[in-house]
C-alpha cells in the first residue's frame, strides 16, 4: 500500500471542502471496506478525510413517526435502538445479519450505503472489471458467478450489491441527505443506488466531495410488524444468497399494503414493485404468493453458475410472506 495523506475533520464544511479540493482525495468513516480496498491496491487515494468527529450520529425520532439516523451512527447502535426495534424492525434485523458484532460496532451507516461490490473479480487486480477499469470487460461473465446477480445486470456488470439493511431502507422509501459543494440535497434511496448499464463504475449520483449526512426513513405504521429473512450458505457471517425485507397490511385475508424488496441476487438493493403489484387487492395465500414471486423473477438473467437463484429466491419471497402474514399484518 503506497503512503496516504491523513487529515482529521471536525466540522461538515471544512471536510467536504478538503476532499473537494483534490478529486483523489476520500472520506474515511468506520473503515471496514475502504482499508480492504486499500490494502488489496484497488482503490489509491491520494489522501483520506477522517470524518468520524463530526456531530453524525444521532438516531432521531421525527414528529411523523418517521426516524432520522446520522450517517455515522454504527451499525450496532442503530440495531438496538428502541425505536427501530419497534417501528422498524426488518432495519434492525437486517443490521444483526448484515455483519458480526465487530464489524458491526466499527461500520457507519453511510459506508454501508456506499460499500463496493464483493466480487472477487473487482478485488482482483489481475482479472478484468469493468467496475475497477472501465472497458477492460467482466470476468464474472464467462467465470465462476455462483454469488452474482440475475436482477439488473448488464452486459458490462454482474456484481451483487453487498448490502443487507439497505434491502429494508429500500422497501421502506427511505431518503439519503447528502451535503456537499453545492449545499445539500436528497436523493430518494431506490435512485441513490444505479444499475450498471454501460457505465458500472458508476454507483451512486453523488458528486466528488458530496458526503452523506443522515438517512431518513418516513413512518410507516405497518413496519412494526415487518421481517427480514436472509438466506446463505453458512448461518455465520456471510452474504446473502438471497434476502427478502417484506412488511404487510391486512384487512381481514386482504392485501391493503405491502413493501417488498430483495438483496443478494440485484446489481442494487432490489425493490420488487411487480410482485407488489400483483399483491395489492389479493387474498394473503401460498397460489398468490408464488404468482407475484414467479412474475418478479420473469426478468431474471441466470448464468452458468447462479441459476439456482431463481427457484430460491421465489421460494423466499413466499417463505417471507408467508410468515408475515401469520403475525397478523396489522397496521
Amino acid at each position: 500500500m503506497k503512503p496516504i495523506n491523513y487529515a482529521r475533520a471536525t466540522d461538515v464544511t471544512s471536510a467536504i471542502a478538503t476532499v473537494s479540493a483534490d478529486p483523489t482525495r476520500a472520506f474515511l468513516a468506520g473503515g471496514t471496506t475502504e482499508i480492504d480496498l486499500l490494502r488489496q491496491g484497488v482503490v489509491a487515494p491520494s489522501g483520506l478525510v477522517d470524518i468520524n468527529d463530526l456531530p453524525l450520529k444521532q438516531i432521531e425520532n421525527l414528529a411523523d413517526g418517521g426516524l432520522r439516523i446520522g450517517a455515522l451512527a454504527r451499525m450496532s447502535e442503530v440495531a438496538e435502538a428502541p425505536s427501530v426495534v419497534e417501528q422498524f424492525p426488518m432495519i434492525s434485523q437486517a443490521l444483526v445479519l448484515g455483519a458480526s458484532a465487530q464489524l458491526r460496532h466499527m461500520a457507519s451507516m453511510g459506508g454501508n450505503m456506499l460499500q463496493r461490490v464483493r466480487c472477487s473479480y473487482f478485488r482482483n487486480l489481475s482479472s478484468p472489471c469493468n467496475k475497477r477499469e472501465p472497458g477492460s470487460g467482466c470476468a464474472a461473465m464467462d467465470g465462476f458467478n455462483r454469488g452474482h446477480a440475475i436482477l439488473g445486470t448488464s452486459e458490462q456488470c454482474i456484481a451483487t450489491h453487498p448490502s443487507d439493511v439497505a434491502v429494508a431502507l429500500i422497501a421502506l422509501d427511505a431518503i439519503i441527505h447528502v451535503d456537499g459543494p453545492n449545499g445539500e440535497r436528497a436523493i430518494a434511496i431506490d435512485d441513490f443506488f444505479l444499475l450498471p448499464g454501460v457505465t458500472p463504475h458508476h454507483e451512486h449520483p453523488l458528486e466528488h466531495g458530496e458526503l452523506i449526512v443522515a438517512i431518513e426513513v418516513p413512518a410507516l405504521p405497518m413496519a412494526r410488524q415487518s421481517l427480514y429473512i436472509k438466506i446463505r450458505d453458512r448461518s455465520s457471517y456471510e452474504f446473502a444468497l438471497v434476502s427478502v425485507a417484506v412488511a404487510i397490511e391486512l384487512d381481514g385475508n386482504i392485501i391493503r399494503d405491502v413493501r417488498l424488496a430483495v438483496g443478494g441476487i440485484a446489481t442494487k438493493p432490489w425493490r420488487a414493485r411487480r410482485a407488489e403489484q400483483i399483491l395489492l387487492g389479493a387474498s394473503a395465500e401460498q397460489t398468490n404468493f408464488a404468482r407475484a414471486a414467479h412474475e418478479e423473477l420473469s426478468a431474471a438473467v441466470p448464468r452458468q453458475f447462479n441459476a439456482f437463484k431463481v427457484e430460491l429466491a421465489e421460494r423466499s419471497i413466499v417463505r417471507a410472506l408467508e410468515t408475515i402474514s401469520t403475525m397478523g399484518g396489522k397496521a
